[in-house]
């Protein structure tokens, strides 16, 4: 086995939704019980906005979590959207319950980070009471920066851009560092005379840190550090190390330390617990999507093949196979969604994967589509049952699919809107204790949506739904069963509170 093998880290991907802001995050264990947890921010132009991948902290013994800085799309300094700071409250309670779950206190953790992300291990370090801190080429002037080189993070961290709010964003940094109470904090700040924004950054804010316990200024003038982007790169084997003893419990400076402390036997019910109820993939209220086509090891030539079906709560499917991004179609407002790859798919058998992605980032369960590509001429074939679900023969009734309600959800009314599949069918018929309630139309790739738009009663409900092709011939009855809480949120001062009628 590979030394890059053996150190390989298993990442865990999730979702924090708990504060006003949904944060995305990833997280690997310690080893060996290592009692201690790192936090990592992302750099500028970091590989999906985590910073320090790529199996860079492989080594490092210490829990690790690295925190998405991606709100919406653009980079916020973890801070802001709009002058609203409710991204940073959002991070700070996804790092204090980490924390709790992991059983560890303040002073079992490190913040890490370089340039974007070395303000903001400064910032949550600083101001949320965390003991170590190490902090790469910051910058200190937030707001002048991201309006003179990150102009999508300054429209959507001030929304309109004006003097007052850059003059505000410049200051949030410096005024935490001059009235923090984390003075005995262990922070240690990488500089460089060759890194053009020192000058502006980072040297007029040094005595802002007179007062501090043991802070460490690591001004590094190698001639080999040409730039910005440099200062980190040149250092990253250094931060790393450094990061290591830290973790351990061995900071740089005069006088007696202890390290050690693992636990390899320690209870991770808590942790565990955590990543489970925040974990990224959704489970029975979030459907994996539905493929119409490719059928199940359908043979297809390597040019002409096209992916369509049905993907109901997500806005994008995200293709993928051997591990490898494939694309991500939008997914229409019925649920529809279709794409075709730009280029031939080689000859043979393929497995590919797909997942829906809704809003806020969740993903569904997978959905697992083979064929086989083939150097034949093109020859259309019709949509077929959805994979997993069997094929259809010519003469058969059509197949039916109910992709919500699904069987025993819990539905807020007190609307409830009924979506599906049915490739063969022109019409879904639907039924309740023999009352007719409705019908709707089945579109071309075989998906139908129903709603009937009236308010139902509150409690359980057993709605038949029958698909129906232009022959008249028709699927057994399918039965839905749910429950249907007649509720609405009322936002108050203080959160959100469910109120029934």
């Amino acid at each position: 086995m590979s030394d890059t093998a053996k150190n390989e880290r298993r990442v865990i991907t999730g979702v924090d939704p708990s504060g006003p802001v949904p944060v995305e995050y990833r997280f690997s264990h310690a080893k060996n019980g290592s009692r201690h947890l790192v936090v990592v921010f992302a750099n500028l132009n970091a590989p999906g906005e985590y910073g320090m991948g790529g199996g860079l902290l492989d080594n490092v013994r210490a829990n690790i979590l690295w925190i998405r800085d991606s709100f919406d799309g653009a980079n916020s300094y973890y801070l802001c959207k709009g002058m609203d700071f409710g991204i940073e409250q959002s991070v700070a309670g996804l790092i204090a319950r980490v924390m709790t779950a992991l059983s560890l206190t303040p002073d079992q953790c490190t913040m890490f980070g370089s340039s974007k992300g070395g303000s903001a291990a400064l910032h949550f370090g600083l101001k949320y009471g965390y003991r170590n801190i190490i902090a790469s080429a910051p910058q200190f002037r937030i707001g002048t920066f991201v309006v003179s080189a990150m102009a999508g993070a300054a429209r959507a961290m001030m929304g309109e851009v004006t003097e007052d709010k850059v003059r505000f964003l410049d200051s949030v940094l410096p005024e935490v560092v001059r009235g923090s109470a984390n003075r005995s904090a262990n922070i240690y700040l990488v500089s460089s005379p060759q890194d053009r924004q020192y000058p502006i950054h980072i040297e007029p804010f040094l005595g802002l840190f007179q007062g501090y316990e043991n802070f460490n200024f690591i001004f590094n003038d190698s001639p080999l550090i040409s730039g910005h982007d440099k200062v980190t790169t040149r250092n990253i084997p250094s931060l790393v190390g450094l990061l290591n003893l830290v973790s351990h419990g061995i900071v740089p400076r005069f006088g007696a330390v202890r390290n050690g402390h693992e636990e390899p036997k320690r209870d991770t019910a808590a942790i565990d617990a955590y990543l489970s109820a925040t974990s990224q993939v959704r489970g029975d209220d979030f459907p994996p999507p539905v493929v119409l086509t490719p059928a199940a090891e359908e043979r297809l030539p390597a040019r002409a093949v096209r992916f369509a079906g049905s993907a109901p709560g997500a806005v994008r499917v995200s293709i993928w196979e051997d591990g490898k991004f494939q694309g991500s179609p939008p997914v229409a407002p019925d649920g529809g969604w279709s794409w075709e790859r730009e280029r031939p798919w080689a000859k043979g058998r393929h497995v590919v994967r797909l997942f829906g992605v809704d809003a806020n980032n969740f993903h569904s369960r997978r959905t697992e589509v083979v064929f086989t590509a083939t150097d034949e001429p093109f020859a259309p074939s019709q949509p077929t049952a959805p994979a997993g679900a069997g094929g259809q023969a010519p003469g058969l009734p059509p197949v039916l699919t109910v992709t919500s309600p699904v069987p025993g959800q819990q539905v807020q009314g007190p609307a409830v809107r009924f979506t599906g599949l049915a490739p063969g069918a022109v019409r879904v018929d639907f039924q309740e204790r023999g009352a007719v309630l409705g019908t709707c139309e089945v579109t071309a790739d075989g998906a139908w949506a129903w709603d009937p738009g009236w308010a139902w009663i509150e409690g359980d409900h057993a709605v038949e739904a029958v698909a129906v092709d232009a022959a008249g011939n028709a699927c057994a009855w399918a039965t839905v069963p749910f429950v249907l809480m007649n509720a609405y949120i009322v936002p108050t001062q203080g959160g959100y509170t469910a109120t029934r009628y």
